[in-house]
């Protein structure tokens, strides 16, 4: 019905790697990021919303699809919905005892999520990083750093859109000779060093790297700190918005269009 989407692809590569751990929490970081379409029992009134619920006896489950055509499909019908990001809705269901049916019968990664695992993916996420100050005297090219971290950041800051201008990964020492990385952003945007932070470390969580394992820091695209973290660090992209711009002639600028005095 609809190409594979990413939440597919971690469902498969969880399914095909049952005892793998990395690979059920990468597909749950997808899950994490994603907009689903919860379906409604009817239309959302304000804040207040009513999502359809089923039961079988594994218990009670709301039902949601990272495609609109994908709940179209499975109800046969027009139906009410609300789009919500998959951390918000792990958010709003914890601690009720209703689970999550995902994609059913629309998609390679139909399945059923019980409770206690949005439960966890609820307190998971709820984990932040910690802030720390240091003094570091150098930055090094980075090194000996897992290639499922540097998936998992790039990955990551893909969602980041618009939140910086980039990221660079180095190596630092510090000026009592400890050694560890860092991740530079240059050029973040008013208030969202917290997003980006948190964002990283979730990256960290969720590819099984202990946490505490990269710091995070914020520069200004001027300064000369800026250009050392571009000299010897590995690049990051962030995805940039979109500006649209809107060409209006100034009236009278066309010689073969004199503006309409009224």
């Amino acid at each position: 019905m609809t190409d594979t989407t990413a939440l597919d692809a971690a469902h498969a590569e969880m399914e095909a790697n049952p005892q793998d751990d990395a690979a059920r929490l990468r597909f749950f970081e997808r899950l994490a990021d994603c907009e689903l379409f919860l379906m409604l029992t009817e239309e959302a009134r304000d804040e207040n919303i009513l999502p359809e619920l089923f039961e079988v006896a594994d218990g009670r489950f709301v039902l949601a699809f990272d495609r609109e055509e994908r709940l179209a499909g499975f109800a046969g019908r027009p139906a009410p919905y609300v789009a919500l990001s998959g951390r918000v809705l792990a958010a709003m269901l914890s601690g009720q005892g209703i689970g999550l049916g995902l994609n059913l019968d629309t998609a390679p990664s139909s399945m059923l999520i019980p409770a206690e695992a949005l439960g966890w993916l609820a307190s998971t996420l709820q984990h932040g990083p910690e802030e720390v100050q240091q003094r570091l005297a150098e930055f090094l090219p980075p090194s000996g750093l897992p290639d499922r971290m540097l998936t998992a950041l790039d990955t990551k800051l893909a969602t980041a859109a618009g939140l910086a201008s980039a990221a660079f990964l180095v190596g630092t020492k510090n000026d009592l000779g400890g050694q560890g990385h860092l991740l530079g952003f240059v050029g973040a945007s008013d208030g969202a060093e917290a997003a980006l932070a948190k964002a990283v470390s979730e990256a960290l969580t969720f590819s099984g790297i202990e946490a505490g394992a990269l710091d995070v820091g914020f520069f200004n695209a001027d300064e000369p700190t800026a250009a050392a973290l571009a000299n010897v660090g590995l690049r990051f992209e962030l995805p940039q918005p979109e500006v649209r711009q809107i060409s209006r002639p100034i009236p009278g600028s066309d010689p073969e269009k004199p503006p309409i005095l009224k």
